[in-house]
């Protein structure tokens, strides 16, 4: 056998000496074997690494796989690494495996991932949607009995469960806290594109902060990135406006570390910040920074307890989850607006 090539189950049973049904026999224990030759078959498989392919076999029985699939649009953010982890330690307790994907926000790349997860006949399928993507290809294996379930964001053209943070009622909190400090020029740095939901949900509570204070909503107060190199240049052309913003608010932890970036290399330090999203060494920041801290382990974890509900046989109607927020105060977002 060429060291290059997987073992196969023919390699095994030629190693026996038995036949290939033999030793499937043996390996999914459907039928009737004598111990020594059991013996033999699993002695071969550990001498020749062989891997049974779950995946053809649970094809070729009609059953699902132990696995889960979970699509996020960026490995690299740690607010999704987050999100997975919860996911991965709560479905191990049930013997089943995560295996995730990155759709980059890109629908086809979203559409070929889901597609393969179904091809594996994955347990359960949780998707953080892209936005424009009509996940309507989804409902025949809803209506099959497969627990889908939207994070992060809701999907579209599909009645099932959502699970999402309460991000207009924390956004529109973190604003109102930077308006209690006496600012009136609050600039907002979103991520793109701007139809994405959480970027809507969180310009939509920043306006009502301001309405509700009384304030009016300024276009040349909003701008957007979807990068940290972007979300700097984006805080470098707000302060350079006639009339400044005297306080930013980010609208996600990308967008934070950017403003950070921008703040610290032009040495100002009388702009107030408040971030969606906590981020790391956020206390170590001088000053601290103040977020609305969003909870991406309890997301994770209600995402993989609703799934689970829905595989142990929950038939009740679709419905949304929303996950609180809440506001940490570590110093950035308390500095008082400039006397006028």
């Amino acid at each position: 056998m060429a060291a290059s090539r997987r073992p196969t189950l023919a390699d095994v049973a030629r190693e026996v000496g038995v036949s290939a049904k033999t030793v499937s026999r043996v390996l999914n224990e459907d039928g009737p074997v004598s111990a020594q030759t059991r013996e033999q078959v699993l002695a071969a498989v550990a001498k020749l690494g062989f891997q049974p392919n779950l995946m053809a076999r649970n094809i070729r029985v009609g059953g699902p796989d132990t696995t889960i699939g979970l699509v996020i649009p960026d490995l690299a953010n740690p607010f999704f690494g987050a999100v997975a982890r919860a996911i991965e330690d709560t479905v191990r307790e049930r013997g089943l495996t995560l295996l995730m994907g990155s759709s980059a926000d890109d629908p086809d790349r979203e559409r070929a991932l889901t597609d393969k997860f179904l091809a594996r006949r994955v347990s359960i399928l949780i998707v953080v949607p892209s936005v424009d993507t009509d996940h309507s290809h989804l409902k025949s294996h809803r209506t099959a009995g497969l627990p889908i379930a939207f994070l992060d964001r809701p999907g579209v053209g599909l009645p099932t469960d959502s699970i999402v943070s309460s991000n207009r009622a924390g956004a529109q909190e973190g604003v109102a806290h930077l308006i209690a400090h006496g600012h009136r020029r609050i600039g907002f740095v979103g991520d793109l594109p701007v139809k994405l939901y959480t970027r809507r949900e969180r310009l939509a509570g920043y306006r009502a902060a301001l309405r509700e204070a009384g304030l009016p909503y300024d276009r040349a107060l909003v701008a957007n990135s979807h990068d940290q190199p972007g979300a700097e240049a984006a805080t470098a052309q707000l302060l350079e406006l006639a009339d400044p913003p005297t306080a930013l608010f980010a609208g996600n932890n990308i967008m934070a570390l950017g403003i950070v970036a921008e703040l610290a290399r032009s040495k100002r330090k009388d702009v107030a910040v408040v971030a969606f999203d906590d981020v790391s060494l956020a206390e170590a920041l001088e000053p601290a920074l103040t977020v609305v801290a969003q909870d991406p382990e309890e997301l994770g974890r209600t995402a993989a307890a609703t799934a689970l509900a829905r595989l142990d046989g929950d038939r009740s109607r679709a419905h949304t989850i929303t996950v609180p927020t809440r506001l940490i105060v570590r110093g950035s977002g308390e500095q008082p607006a400039p006397k006028p």
